[in-house]
């Protein structure tokens, strides 16, 4: 018997890869330290700015303008890097 186990996390979605990306990008102090300064956000601030699109596509671009975030985050996710920076065109629109 084979079991398909679909993650509830619908990550065809951009805004929803974001987020699940950002908890890729928050798992390692130095990485989340450098999101933070590279987008000017402090942590309540990131907090308070979780729902807005602008925020999504902050870090989506994080991962696109650092190839092995972009690689990295994409192997924990078990997704094509190229999905990633769909989802950051998508945002963009």
């Amino acid at each position: 018997m084979t079991i398909i186990h679909k993650s509830s996390t619908d990550l065809s979605d951009p805004s929803r890869l974001a987020l699940a990306a950002l908890g890729w990008v928050l798992a390692d102090e130095d990485r989340a330290q450098r999101f933070l300064d590279l987008t000017g956000l402090t942590p309540d601030g990131l907090r308070a700015a979780l729902a807005e699109t602008g925020t999504h596509r902050a870090i989506l671009e994080f991962l696109c303008a650092h190839e092995p975030d972009l690689l990295g985050a994409a192997a924990a996710m078990d997704i094509d890097p190229a999905r990633l920076a769909a989802a950051k065109e998508e945002l963009t629109q």
